[in-house]
């Protein structure tokens, strides 16, 4: 009898449509913040590095929690982490509208950023005990709302930045389906542990494994490429000659689709021939991305999000399948290693868009001229993140392969 044998069908549905409004609401804090990040520029008078810094906020906000929450999972369960994340969602997206100085969003980012963590290593676990049978294939599709909530999120950036609406009244969006996940909260029925097998310090244990070290460095590489590129759409793609959130939208649109068929993909060639194509098509990606403007610019982002699609679920997938003593332990520290890894960029990635735009206005480019000439040389700079990874995710995928093929052997003998 597995932990999640005494939920009907409908309990699991509605933990499942719960956290995939849940995940909504997080991708949706990055399509929004991604909107207005130019707006909040000019409000606050400040420079591309110190928005990195408020963006890095977020980011950590997130491993902090994955922390927390992976730690005391089985001691608090799902259900008080996900009404922590619902708390701090409001919180954070209040004080984000009230806030009147540099300081003020630094202390809102990261109390969203700690929602964003905590309906991570609250609901990831959740769906991996709920269908234990098919977890990559199920992690995809709740991941499916990330990317969704992200094209959610820059659309009404996009229509009501148009429309003359402010940035306080776009954040504002985000507390209706905020308000939703919670009240659905009140009535969920979880997963109950079996304490016997469910233990916190045999899952930390387990963690100091070649193959999970090799996974917490793999993800710190791609959240950047996915995240470091996207939370900057704004800035690096302004000269692609496409709307940025436009552009942004359509990726994670692509996104969503592929992360929702992803089961065929997964069981034919396997979460590390996944991870393989991934590194390829997303180098290929931002290179086109930076070389493209125009229609083909188009094309490059379409390349750019069929690469990067399947990153985050599929990692996720791979320690539940390949290392499930890890528990939710194991799934929220590589998840916080991402967030982890973005944040740590973020600023960076904001000099380097402040250095671009300084160099090309010193060689006599136009401020129209700016964008076109700094979002290629930063995109350039990005593309290294998947080069590498196609080297590391070449060998996990050969790795893998000897490994079950010495296993099947075993098993015959």
């Amino acid at each position: 009898m597995t932990i999640s044998d005494h939920l009907t069908e409908a309990q699991k549905s509605r933990l499942f449509i719960l956290s995939c409004i849940a995940l909504t609401v997080t991708a949706m804090t990055f399509g929004i913040r991604a909107g207005i990040l130019n707006q909040l520029g000019v409000d606050f008078e400040l420079s591309n590095e110190q928005l990195g810094y408020i963006t890095a906020m977020a980011f950590w906000g997130f491993p902090l929690a994955t922390i927390f929450g992976g730690l005391l999972y089985n001691a608090i369960g799902a259900r008080t982490l996900i009404m922590l994340a619902c708390v701090c969602h409001v919180a954070g997206l209040v004080l984000t509208i009230l806030a009147d100085s540099f300081w003020g969003l630094m202390l809102s980012s990261l109390l969203v950023g700690f929602a964003n963590g905590s309906v991570e290593a609250g609901c990831n676990p959740v769906i991996s005990e709920c269908y234990d049978k098919n977890k990559t294939t199920m992690l995809n599709k709740f991941h499916v709302w990330f990317p969704g909530g992200i094209v959610i999120g820059a659309l009404i950036s996009f229509a009501m930045s148009n429309a003359g609406i402010g940035w306080q009244l776009q954040i504002a969006v985000m507390l209706v389906p905020t308000a939703i996940y919670g009240f659905m909260l009140l009535g969920a029925v979880f997963p109950k542990h079996d304490a016997a097998v469910v233990s916190t310090s045999n899952n930390f244990k387990s963690m100091f494994t070649p193959v999970f070290l090799f996974l917490f460095v793999c993800m710190t590489v791609t959240a950047q490429t996915e995240l470091g590129t996207t939370q900057w759409a704004d800035k690096i793609l302004a000269g692609s000659g496409v709307h940025p959130m436009v552009t942004l939208a359509m990726i994670f649109g692509i996104m969503a689709i592929g992360r929702y068929f992803a089961g065929p993909l997964v069981h034919k060639f396997n979460p590390t021939g996944v991870l393989l194509y991934s590194a390829i098509v997303s180098t290929i990606g931002l290179f086109m991305l930076s070389q493209f403007s125009g229609p083909l610019a188009i094309v490059a982002a379409i390349v750019f999000a069929l690469g990067v699609t399947y990153f985050w679920p599929t990692m996720i997938g791979c320690v539940a399948e390949y290392l499930p003593q890890t528990g939710a332990l194991g799934m929220s520290i590589v998840g916080g290693a991402g967030m982890a890894s973005v944040a740590v960029w973020s600023p960076i990635v904001g000099s380097w868009v402040d250095n671009a735009q300084a160099q090309a206005a010193a060689s006599g480019a136009s401020p129209d001229e700016i964008a076109a000439v700094a979002g290629p040389a930063v995109l350039e700079n990005l593309s290294l993140f998947p080069m590498v990874l196609i080297v590391a995710f070449a060998g996990f995928y050969f790795f893998m392969r000897k490994r079950a093929a010495a296993a099947a052997s075993a098993n015959a003998a």
